[in-house]
């Protein structure tokens, strides 16, 4: 596929997560362990077996747009507008000097503003429908987000979003590679968002006993991937964007790539709606789709970003996933959990980990997997527990499987001027 296409390279990131709203900072706690995993601030969880979350801290919007415009966003639009901008000041992509029809935008979500369908139809049945706030649908839709960004950035080109629970922020960026490379667009904006932290989404997911509920008094404990006594996820809110660009594009303006993107995997398990196919097999196919579309061979890849949100059968589906496709060299690929540091932002997550895979090559750091002291038997492949570690990183596959059997696979890799 590179060789008949154009080549897609990262030039720009930007992040709102529970360990840091810049990428720096975002980089410097994960390598160093840092979690951004507490009790939930300002939601009154008496009646929920879950009471602890990644929440995002210090953020305020006005630093990336007017007060006006973040009054008429929901917070999911805000963080994508937020890690917007970053991206593309880190990219150093000036859009008045471009053509902005050639510039697009992909994002990502699970959920829209699901905070406000919650606020909203408690002023429905507490007061009366026409009391609901006049902008309530313009705030909550999921394709809000792009429309946010595309219209605080000016961007005219090619826009979509992706909602395909927490697969959504990988989807997107590679759909976004594949309008580039097909040269339907030259710039690309990609990645994922969720702020859907509200009493609504955390009954939804307690009553179908998805989430951690073991950890209350102890909040960074509470993600615990592949780990013995893992009991769920930690729900979490955050963002990250990514500038694509055509290799040609790029080295037009003058810009050293960060990363390349290679390869892009997506399938479909066509089993069940809230667990993995059986023995991982809808992920497995994933991979092998992305390993065949970068050219490249298990021998290739030097790392795995795991999607592991610490479910008990999600955790266990990955490792027979990654052991069927990589087969004896399973063991020795080491594995990061990211999420047991961040919670799980949803469709907010595999932006983030892929942002966390491109500084895992700029820096040859390997984030490590928190909280993994008791390891499952059934999950016995190198995940780096509790501390980073350093390795010559070349070549990262990013794993992301949502609700519904929806499973995307990047392959990212350093950038080489020849190929």
């Amino acid at each position: 596929m590179q060789n008949q296409y154009r080549r897609v390279v990262i030039t720009g990131m930007g992040v709102i997560t529970p360990i840091g709203n810049t990428v720096e900072e975002f980089w410097s706690s994960a390598i160093n362990g840092i979690s951004g995993i507490d009790n939930f601030t300002d939601l009154d969880t008496t009646e929920y077996p879950c009471k602890v979350a990644g929440e995002i801290k210090n953020f305020d919007p006005t630093i990336y747009m007017d007060k006006k415009s973040a009054r008429r966003m929901a917070r999911f639009s805000q963080f994508a507008v937020a890690s917007a901008r970053q991206s593309i000041e880190n990219a150093d992509l000036n859009i008045e000097n471009i053509d902005s029809s050639r510039i697009g935008i992909i994002c990502g979500n699970g959920g829209g503003g699901y905070p406000l369908v919650e606020q909203a139809n408690r002023t429905l049945f507490e007061k009366n429908g026409m009391r609901i706030d006049p902008l309530y649908v313009a705030k909550w839709l999921p394709n809000m987000a792009a429309a946010n960004v595309s219209i605080q950035l000016g961007i005219h080109g090619y826009i979509n979003t992706v909602v395909t629970a927490c697969a959504s922020g990988t989807q997107a960026i590679g759909d976004a590679a594949e309008i580039i490379r097909h040269n339907k667009a030259d710039v690309m904006i990609a990645g994922g968002t969720e702020a859907g932290i509200c009493e609504l989404g955390l009954a939804g997911f307690a009553t179908m006993r998805a989430l951690s509920t073991s950890y209350n008094d102890h909040p960074s404990a509470a993600s615990r991937p592949f780990d013995k006594d893992r009991d769920g996820f930690v729900p979490a809110e955050g963002a990250g964007m990514l500038v694509l660009e055509s290799l040609d594009h790029a080295l037009s303006r003058g810009v050293k790539p960060l990363a390349e993107i290679i390869g892009y995997g997506v399938s479909a398990d066509a089993s069940y709606l809230v667990a993995p196919s059986d023995g991982g097999e809808g992920a497995s196919r994933a991979m092998l789709s992305a390993l065949k579309s970068a050219d490249s061979t298990i021998e290739d890849i030097d790392y795995i970003s795991a999607h592991a949100t610490a479910t008990d059968a999600g955790d266990i589906a990955e490792t027979e996933a990654i052991k069927t496709v990589f087969m004896d060299l399973a063991k020795k690929i080491p594995i990061s959990a990211l999420k047991s540091q961040t919670g799980h932002m949803l469709g907010g997550s595999g932006a983030t980990e892929i942002i966390a895979a491109v500084q895992t090559i700029l820096t040859n750091q390997l984030a490590p997997t928190l909280n993994l002291e008791n390891p499952d038997p059934r999950c016995d492949l190198d995940y780096v527990p509790l501390i980073s570690r350093s390795a010559d990183v070349k070549t990262v596959l990013k794993n992301s499987f949502g609700f519904g059997g929806q499973n995307a696979v990047l392959i990212i890799q350093q950038y080489e001027e020849q190929k």
